[in-house]
């Protein structure tokens, strides 16, 4: 595998993007990314907290104690991962995470693979996702998106800007894809609006350094709550209001094995709104 390292974004081609590599190597270890190059970013991707801006190539580690930073990013970022990969790990990396679902770390011909069958549905899927998940079952690990999420972030990549939530796409048949990222498009900045307050809260299964089961960010702005959610659907998820969760079950289709994520994204919503006070 060649290894570039281009000067400038203009100088980007196809190829496998590393940063902090945390994602990046175990996906080329494990036979699951391949190609021809190895796209060495870290000399074009901003790295630094500046006002309201973040730079992409920040790492976790940085952000939890910048006191710039909402409390609901701080607490993401903390709650990520292991200190190592967290010293090493950048937020915009950390936006990209790929599906912990063991399916698909398994080379299994699933629907993300581009095959018919979603594996998890009828096998083992208690850490699988609640919501949207008809066509792939797999929940979106990242802590760090559904509190950029909650936070009304905007992404400036190197292509264009977006809403945080348009980066981000339910896998159909159409387009099996998790972002909307285009081939040769790198993560720049992020930019975070004004806010209030926010939360982050997180139900795991070991005490630290474990991936969400299901993580709960809220953020108040202008009169305004932002819910998300990680760990219930193959995106991180934005609730359409603060009460969605309140009026029954009708809002998320658990697979037998995951029903009992329900009463918890129902908990941790509850608090989270009631620490916004």
């Amino acid at each position: 595998m060649e290894l570039l390292r281009p000067s400038n974004v203009d100088q980007l081609d196809e190829g496998v993007y590393i940063h902090g590599g945390t994602e990046v190597v175990p996906l080329l270890r494990d036979g699951i990314l391949s190609g021809e190059r190895l796209v060495d970013i870290r000399g074009l991707v901003p790295r630094g907290v500046r006002d309201a801006t973040i730079g992409a190539g920040t790492t976790l580690a940085e952000l939890e104690v910048d006191p710039q930073i909402p409390a609901a990013l701080r607490e993401a970022c903390r709650l990520a991962a292991s200190p190592q990969l967290r010293n090493m790990g950048s937020i915009g990396g950390n936006l990209l995470q790929a599906t912990r679902c063991w399916y698909w770390r398994l080379k299994y011909p699933c629907r993300l693979h581009g095959g018919d069958t979603c594996f998890a549905r009828e096998g083992e899927h208690r850490e699988h996702a609640i919501v949207a998940n008809d066509f792939c079952a797999s929940a979106h690990p990242s802590d760090v998106a559904a509190a950029l999420l909650a936070l009304d972030a905007r992404v400036r990549t190197s292509q264009r800007e977006l809403p945080l939530a348009e980066l981000y796409h339910v896998p159909d048949e159409a387009d099996r894809n998790v972002t909307r990222l285009a081939a040769g498009e790198v993560i720049l900045e992020l930019e975070l609006p004004p806010v209030e307050a926010s939360v982050y809260l997180k139900a795991m299964d070991r005490k630290k350094w474990s991936f969400p089961q299901v993580g709960v960010a809220a953020a108040r702005a202008g009169g305004e709550t932002r819910i998300a959610l990680a760990g219930v659907a193959p995106v991180p998820w934005l609730l359409e209001s603060a009460d969605a969760l309140a009026s029954g079950d009708e809002w998320a289709t658990p697979l037998p094995r995951t029903e009992w994520k329900v009463p918890v994204a129902r908990a941790l919503v509850r608090r989270a709104v009631a620490a916004l006070g």
